[in-house]
């Protein structure tokens, strides 16, 4: 970037909500100031925005396995990690968490140390690495390994605590498979620990907050659905308003009404979207394999042949637009889901926000909530 830029002409989403009448001046990666009326600093680029378009935060993703032809699984490495945060970013995301799910420790020690690589270069768009297993409970694995799911050990956990020291670090794990002692002290490490893949009880659940569970990896997916004499993890979230819940609005994973359920049930800033995007996100492909299984994309669907779900066939801003057409959200509230929630869950405090001193990670829109182009740290690139 060559020096100061003025965006002006959109609606750009603040505390406020969508503005009208404010122009937003960026230099050197960063958000300097926002201005109102007409008038533009001296020595300052001015750009027009489009009439009627909306200017964002960069969509921030909690959960991306892979995209643009590669899987994070297969290739733990920062050109591959690189690679998939370059196809997520046509969508409007400017911030990934490379997605390991349930392997063998090696392809999860090869993950951490590819995304400690490629965080040190600017412009990575990678926020960090979240490990979704494998110390899942073996009742509800989804697509994920049987045998490759096991139980936490003494230096799994030394090796975590170690990677959290540098690196934001997110942890799906089924609490009831770990014991309280393992649990607090990941917390404590800087570990951002997440409820999946679990068939923990209520009452397990409260008692994981409380020992420094902070979310749910994709909520109602891979756990036991809501019952009268069992309420449950999906149960304990509705309850607990402090901790944070992903959400896959594709209507495929979860049905529409269920979704509203939990959103009308749960304080507004804990709602977060994430994509569960697989390998063909930004390709044409029918397909791609995972553990040497072949994964078929069809009807809106990622599955095997016996129709288990393998991920999503998603990106976030389709995700942001189901959220208003589905759900019946706002399109400020569905931005933040996309943006400002995922940022404020994994204490990314640059992001996810549009104020003076953050990140110029920005994302522009349509009035239809379509993509027009991206600024990650002041860098433009067209969708």
């Amino acid at each position: 970037m060559s020096g100061p830029l003025l965006l002006r002409g959109a609606r750009i989403l603040t505390e406020a909500g969508l503005e009208e009448g404010l122009s937003l001046l960026i230099a050197e990666g960063r958000v300097l100031d926002l201005l109102t009326g007409s008038a533009a600093p001296s020595q300052v680029q001015v750009e027009s925005l489009p009439e009627g378009s909306i200017l964002a935060p960069g969509f921030v993703d909690l959960q991306v396995n892979g995209g643009g032809g590669v899987l994070f699984n297969e290739t733990p490495t920062a050109a591959a990690a690189r690679a998939i945060a370059a196809a997520h970013r046509r969508f409007g995301t400017t911030s990934i968490l490379p997605t390991v799910i349930t392997d063998r420790p090696v392809v999860m020690h090869q993950g951490v140390i590819a995304v400690r690589e490629v965080m040190a270069q600017p412009g990575s768009g990678i926020a960090g690495i979240h490990l979704e297993g494998p110390f899942i409970s073996p009742r509800r694995p989804g697509v994920h390994d049987p045998a490759l799911i096991r139980r936490m050990e003494t230096a799994d956990v030394d090796w975590l605590c170690l990677s959290a020291a540098d690196l934001p670090l997110l942890l799906t794990l089924a609490p009831e498979e770990a014991t309280d002692a393992d649990l607090r002290r990941l917390a404590a490490a800087g570990v951002v620990l997440s409820a999946g893949h679990t068939a923990a009880s209520a009452e397990r659940i409260a008692e994981s907050i409380a020992l420094g569970l902070r979310g749910f990896t994709h909520l109602y997916n891979a756990m036991p659905p809501l019952a009268g004499r069992e309420s449950g993890p999906v149960g304990a979230a509705f309850l607990d308003p402090s901790a944070w819940c992903g959400l896959i609005v594709d209507g495929v994973h979860v049905h529409p009404a269920s979704l509203r359920l939990a959103l009308a049930a749960r304080p507004e800033d804990r709602m977060l979207l994430v994509t569960d995007a697989m390998t063909v996100l930004g390709t044409e492909a029918d397909g791609f394999n995972l553990y040497g299984n072949r994964i078929l994309r069809r009807h809106g669907r990622l599955e095997r042949e016996d129709g288990t779900l393998a991920g999503a066939d998603l990106d976030m801003a389709a995700a942001v637009r189901n959220t208003v057409s589905m759900l019946g959200c706002t399109p400020e509230r569905a931005l933040r889901m996309a943006s400002t929630y995922p940022a404020a869950f994994m204490g990314l405090a640059d992001r996810g926000r549009i104020a003076p001193g953050l990140r110029a990670d920005l994302v522009l829109l349509s009035e239809a909530l379509e993509v027009r182009g991206t600024w990650l740290e002041g860098e433009f690139a067209a969708a």
